[in-house]
């Protein structure tokens, strides 16, 4: 079934319902219609790395943790696993009879927001800081997650629409004031690809864009997202964001005027309640029968896309063996391995190998499941934390586990001491494993306390909390081979005397139900680490701009002139790749085809994370200092080299202008291809890029 036929189906299925009918199709609640043998159907389902809140499933690496991955092939395989997953669950369900939530095959995913500020508790959900690397990530999982043929195996959802990345105890009545350049060079790329993929749906922001509520919003709504992106998808509000029109914003006097004028501008989905009032606000004359007709006919068309409406349902066979299975759980092991980054690996300290009687594992995430998970997960049938893995891999050793302090918490727990068994437990291990860091008990959406470093959900800084910063100095204090993991969804600075102090640094993000093995395998040097960081790590003490000023100024990899802790795309191996002979292959019409030898000049195999970033100038108007264009990530063997090719589209070499136009840039575009970008500290810790500047001024153009 094609898009138009699906279309031609739900018209004639709402064209049998009269308008109070079709106002109970435009909540998520959709109601059963029984004279028509319309089942009820619950729109709202989560799947940012997984089937969430559905039981067991296979719980991947948290979003970040993916696009720290740079691997958009690996991607779409999770995506792929995660809606066979999502079928199943579905088939049973409906063979039982439940269409409760959580049951549907609409998933609000994935999160598609620019990661801007790294204290925003939300960013774990993301794809990063970088809008290209965030398009090509949602574009691989949205297609995984959807499949390839006539109906839809699942429905992808891109949100927030669009300008939102905190702050989060403000999101009800905030009003993030964005200009034209930022909206078209920075948050709204990743959804015009987006719609360029075929996603499903769409799903509105809680806050306003230039006093305008992101789910009634004229310019966003009426102008980008239906008129210039062509989105002929369903459009969702977030849950209770109709409700904060009149409520949170004000810019309606009751919730019967912000229904209404929702419903007009394009939303045809509610998630919450008030698309109840539609009842009044057609009684009322606010809206007309063709506008609710507009909206149930977008609604149903991605139902009769689904296979909702078929005799046979597609996908019907496949069974529910296939969740948590032996297949995923590889997939998932791979995804978490991929995800850790090295940022520090002192005296080529790791790999660990053999040799070691006793390991300590020590710090609040040593033996926590809720640190693989993240927000939005699922429930794994197996986790394997830290100390887990670690007894797994390093078998034949005594493995000692203990806490050492609380996440959050200064102090501990009155009466209680943590500090003495850690210390304890370090002084007598050969090699302690250190286990730092966050997790969605102290960073996420909307949390309605803070703590110190904390405000609600979002941090205040990202520095390590005072009380882990003081275990791990006292750890290192008394164990001479440590190892320090940090956790969390987005940078940390441990600072300077604990960075020092170990031998070796890892950032794990939110690793997956596996994530603990993955990490042990890694210590060991069962495989060669190839994570490289999707968002910048800036020193705790780097002035930043306040979390509530959206100009892109100063912000990013792309926009700041601070130097970094650790740089965007940054990540260390176990061994070392050269390039040379980086050249443009082939340009034709809207792409760039980039070619470069590359080799694998140290002693293991492993994967290589090609990088190509683009600098240009342009009279006119402010540009990237650098702007992440293309990935790859072959896998390359101890002493082979390989030639790579990299698909370089146009739309990422071009300036925006203050009105939010895209042009060729007036001045030269330089390539760069390498494993980092090609700032000065990735050269100083990883070596030289390869620059390419074409000889003809207009090859790129």
């Amino acid at each position: 079934m094609n898009f138009d036929e699906a279309k031609k189906t739900a018209e004639r299925k709402i064209g049998l319902m009269d308008p109070y009918e079709k106002i109970s199709q435009l909540l998520y609640t959709s109601a059963a219609i029984e004279r028509l043998g319309i089942k009820e159907y619950n729109w709202w389902n989560e799947a940012a790395h997984g089937v969430a809140r559905a039981g067991t499933a296979t719980v991947f690496p948290q979003a970040i943790g993916l696009a720290a991955t740079f691997d958009t092939a690996l991607i779409r395989r999770i995506g792929d696993a995660v809606s066979d997953e999502a079928r199943a669950k579905y088939n049973k369900a409906v063979s039982l009879g439940d269409r409760g939530i959580y049951k549907g095959l609409t998933f609000w995913a994935p999160n598609i927001n620019i990661f801007r500020d790294g204290r925003w508790g939300r960013g774990q959900e993301t794809f990063g800081e970088d809008p290209y690397l965030t398009s090509v990530c949602a574009v691989s999982y949205i297609k995984g997650l959807q499949g390839e043929g006539g109906f839809l195996k699942a429905a992808a959802c891109a949100k927030h629409f669009a300008v939102h990345s905190g702050p989060e105890h403000a999101r009800h009545g905030f009003d993030a004031r964005a200009s034209l350049k930022d909206m078209w060079e920075t948050y709204l790329p990743a959804f015009e690809k987006a719609v360029g993929a075929g996603v499903a749906g769409v799903m509105g922001a809680y806050n306003r864009t230039n006093g305008e509520p992101c789910c009634a919003h004229s310019y966003l709504m009426e102008k980008v997202l239906y008129g210039k992106f062509g989105f002929r998808g369903y459009f969702v509000s977030d849950c209770g964001a109709i409700n904060d029109i009149c409520e949170g914003h004000h810019y309606t006097e009751t919730a019967e005027e912000a229904a209404a004028l929702a419903l007009k501008k394009g939303c045809h989905l509610n998630c919450g309640k008030t698309y109840e009032k539609l009842i009044d606000a057609y009684e009322h004359d606010l809206i007309t029968d063709e506008d609710i007709t507009r909206a149930a006919v977008r609604l149903y068309t991605i139902r009769a896309l689904l296979g909702e409406f078929e005799e046979k349902r597609p996908f019907s066979d496949i069974p529910y063996s296939v969740v948590g299975c032996e297949k995923h759980r590889e997939l998932n092991l791979r995804a978490a391995r991929e995800s850790l980054v090295l940022l520090e690996n002192r005296d080529g300290f790791l790999p660990a190998g053999d040799g070691y009687r006793r390991i300590a594992v020590i710090g609040p995430h040593a033996q926590s499941t809720v640190v693989l998970e993240g927000n939005y997960n699922g429930t794994s049938s197996e986790y394997i934390t830290v100390a887990d893995g670690i007894r797994r891999v390093f078998s034949g050793c005594e493995v000692t586990a203990e806490a050492g302090s609380r996440i959050v918490s200064p102090h501990g727990y009155e009466g209680e001491d943590l500090l003495f068994p850690a210390l304890a437990a370090a002084s007598e291990a050969d090699l302690t494993v250190l286990c730092l860091g966050l997790d969605r008990t102290a960073e996420g959406e909307e949390m309605p306390f803070g703590a110190d470093g904390f405000d609600r959900g979002d941090r205040t800084t990202v520095a390590l909390p005072s009380a882990q910063k003081a275990l791990g100095e006292a750890v290192c204090g008394v164990c001479d081979n440590v190892v320090l993991l940090t956790f969390g969804g987005g940078p940390t600075d441990v600072g300077e005397k604990l960075r020092s102090s170990v031998r070796a640094l890892i950032h794990c993000f939110y690793p997956g139900a596996l994530g603990g093995l993955a990490a042990a395998e890694l210590i060991h040097g069962d495989f060669s680490p190839s994570g490289r960081l999707p968002v910048t790590f800036p020193y705790a003490e780097t002035p930043v701009p306040d979390m509530e000023d959206y100009s892109m100024c100063g912000r990013t990899y792309r926009f700041s002139k601070e130097k970094p802790l650790y740089p965007y795309g940054y990540g260390l191996s176990y061994t070392t790749f050269s390039y040379k002979d980086a050249e443009i292959l082939a340009y034709d019409g809207d792409t760039v085809t980039v070619s470069v030898s590359v080799t694998n000049t140290g002693g293991c195999d492993g994967y290589e994370t090609v990088q190509i970033y683009a600098h240009f100038d342009d009279s006119r108007t402010e540009t990237p200092v650098y702007q992440l264009c293309g990935v790859a990530k072959p896998f390359i063997k101890a002493k082979e080299t390989v030639n790579v090719s990299v698909t370089v589209d146009k739309y990422w070499l071009k300036a925006v202008l203050g009105d939010g136009e895209r042009v060729t840039p007036d001045g030269k575009i330089t390539l760069y291809a390498g494993g980092h970008q090609p700032d000065t500290v990735s050269r100083a810790l990883c070596g030289e890029c390869i620059g390419i500047t074409p000889s003809d001024g207009d090859v790129l153009k």
